[in-house]
């Protein structure tokens, strides 16, 4: 018979592991600006560089970019600032050579390169932050669809081996999986009742 102390500490893993399972929070990502390539200016047969890096990621709330860059600065700016390369009014102004930038509400958000000619050339970034989906309170119960009705009229089920290609791609089965915490909740159950058995 297992002792109350190993009784204790599988009941508390497998408790830890349900709720692991069914509530799961993600943090905020960190986005490299640029990736490799870092906060530079691109050179001018690529002006779009850093439309097409923004074009090829999803910004949520709690996410943030990290700047990485040398002999430069990146300043976070108001629209009209971004579309006329003006470094004169900034909200915020760095250029320390790795600079974080927290996306901390959805909406636009607009940086530029301090350097007048830099952004001029390409190298300004707008991302475009989306809200958080709120999780729901509770998720709707499982449901295991049943395999449709058969007719009376029973015909004969074509060949495995038939060479029509009608049965290729195009067929599927009508098995359902039951996925989600009832799984969990079964095991932790039989678990619990397996250490409560004398």
């Amino acid at each position: 018979m297992a002792s109350p102390l190993w009784n204790i500490l599988c009941t508390c893993l497998i408790i830890f592991m349900a709720a692991k399972n069914t509530c799961v929070v993600e943090a905020g990502r960190q986005f490299k600006v640029g990736d490799h390539l870092g906060w530079h200016e691109p050179v001018p047969s690529n002006d779009v560089f850093y439309i097409q890096w923004a074009e090829r990621n999803r910004f949520q709330v709690g996410d943030s970019l990290l700047f990485e860059y040398q002999n430069d600065s990146v300043l976070s700016v108001e629209k009209t600032d971004y579309l006329n390369c003006n470094a004169s009014n900034p909200i915020t102004a760095f250029d320390n050579g790795k600079s974080i930038m927290n996306l901390d509400r959805p909406g636009p958000f607009y940086f530029i390169s301090g350097t007048q000619d830099h952004c001029t050339n390409g190298q300004k970034l707008l991302v475009e932050v989306m809200s958080q989906h709120p999780i729901p309170k509770s998720s709707p119960s499982p449901s295991i669809s049943l395999p449709p009705q058969v007719s009376s009229q029973m015909s004969p089920s074509p060949s495995p081996y038939a060479s029509d290609d009608s049965f290729g791609d195009s067929t599927s089965a009508s098995a359902s999986v039951v996925s989600g915490p009832v799984p969990m909740v079964s095991l932790v159950t039989f678990a619990i009742v397996l250490m409560l058995k004398p």
